[in-house]
């Protein structure tokens, strides 16, 4: 890992926060095992860096020290998640890439929805790969992603990058962090060097990676973290224990039992956004809504793209912005980062953003919005100093991991990845998606 550009990506994420250069001045990279082209390695350095800076800052601590090989592992932690000694599978047949006509497409068909939407898009009957491949190979990429996304799938075409989107995207911070309002001034509540945002409330609205690893992030500094999902959403059950640590789950239909959502808005401190921005807005749950009726909260939202409408996931925004090219072994077919480094990117950036949004509350007050996509991630990525080889050590294999027991089963995930002086070395258990109570401690 090249540490002059570990220092230059913790130079955009530090600055994007609006805080001072002299900061960072002492701070020393670590080599991080992602072997990659590009420079994911000085990517999830400088992600973990800036939320355990953040994090330190409001521990009262001045002492940050990480472990590469943490980092490399918490950025892969899918890979090394065992529940009762098996790996869960974390790919559907449906999802992945695929020859048209033309070139190439991603695809993702994880969740059930996902996966009819795309038979649907494509005219077949029945959730077979050869059936998939066959009918992709006879249709123009273009065609087969509007077909699909008509019908509210997921695919994109596998594209080369392109430089000028980058720069474009680049013209506005990594992560936006802007005050709003004139909510009033609130101190943390009982901050200790172990628990720096102990007694904070965080009302998690989020699934899939990048958001509920901003929210475990989140819970390993002390806050009560609550996360909600709407009960015709099922989540997979592996995935929310990969990234639950910390939290508690809880089932809530946002538009039957608005009252109680309302409750828990209105006590809540922090509101993380994981959900199409348009979806969150049709609910009135866009950010400049909330602070409008609670002008005291900090609203993190995430999305894919940047775009209100669009749907998506790190594996496809890695396609569609010429990663995946940059990434292919052998330049024939795509290929991919060693870890979905946009999403845990995103993650650890929005965790930063909140944290330096309650310290500037504690001293300003006010609202405060923060927000980031996984392309605009992929564009920092991107515009990085690069390797002309995959450089790089191979992760570890078998990374530092916790074992819990969690239902009657036994639960192995990989150790935190943020640190800071006097802070906790180990992630408090995960709990069963979902089978807690809509209620603040």
């Amino acid at each position: 890992m090249n540490a002059a550009t570990a220092r230059a990506a913790l130079a955009g994420f530090w600055a994007a926060l609006g805080e001072e250069p002299s900061d960072i001045e002492h701070v020393a990279p670590v080599p991080v095992p992602l072997p990659a082209r590009l420079p994911v390695a000085a990517l999830a350095w400088a992600g973990v860096q800036a939320a355990s800076l953040a994090l330190a800052r409001a521990a009262g601590a001045e002492e940050v020290r990480l472990d590469g090989a943490r980092i490399a592992a918490a950025y892969r932690s899918e890979r090394h998640l065992r529940i009762d000694g098996r790996s869960p599978a974390a790919w559907s047949p449906l999802s992945g890439f695929w020859r048209t006509a033309d070139g190439w497409v991603r695809t993702h068909g994880n969740y059930p929805a996902h996966t009819a939407a795309l038979l649907r898009g494509l005219e077949l009957s029945g959730p077979s790969a050869d059936a998939v491949a066959a009918r992709l190979q006879t249709l123009p990429g273009d065609v087969a992603c509007a077909a699909v996304a008509a019908q509210g799938g997921l695919c994109v075409p596998v594209r080369e990058e392109r430089s000028s989107v980058d720069a474009a995207l680049r013209l506005d911070p990594v992560v936006r962090l802007e005050r709003i309002g004139s909510g009033p001034v609130l101190p943390l509540p009982s901050p200790t060097a172990a628990a720096p945002l102990s007694g904070v409330r965080v009302l998690d609205l989020t699934r899939v990676i990048a958001g509920p690893v901003c929210t475990r992030t989140l819970a390993l500094a002390g806050a009560d973290v609550l996360r909600i999902d709407p009960p015709q959403l099922p989540e997979f059950g592996w995935q929310h224990l990969d990234t639950g640590h910390g939290k508690r789950s809880a089932l809530l239909d946002l538009l039957g039992e608005r009252d109680r959502f309302g409750a828990l808005l209105a006590d809540a401190d922090v509101v993380v956004l994981g959900y199409r921005p348009a979806g969150l807005a049709r609910l009135g749950l866009s950010p400049a809504a909330l602070i409008a009726a609670h002008p005291h909260l900090v609203v993190a939202q995430l999305s894919a793209w940047g775009t209100p409408e669009r749907r998506g996931f790190d594996s496809l925004v890695q396609a569609a912005s010429g990663i995946a090219w940059i990434e292919s072994p052998s330049g024939e077919a795509p290929g991919a980062l060693p870890a979905q480094a946009l999403d845990h990117t995103a993650g650890y950036l929005l965790a930063a953003a909140v944290a330096t949004a309650l310290h500037r509350r504690a001293v300003e007050g006010g609202g405060w919005i923060a927000e980031t996509s996984l392309r605009r991630v992929a564009a920092e990525l991107l515009t990085l100093p690069r390797d002309p080889e995959h450089s790089g050590d191979a992760p570890p294999e078998e990374p530092a991991t916790q074992l819990f027991d969690v239902a009657g089963s036994s639960v192995r995930t990989a150790r935190p990845a943020v640190a800071w002086a006097g802070g906790a070395e180990g992630y408090a258990p995960p709990r069963p998606w979902g089978r807690d109570q809509a209620v603040w401690r």
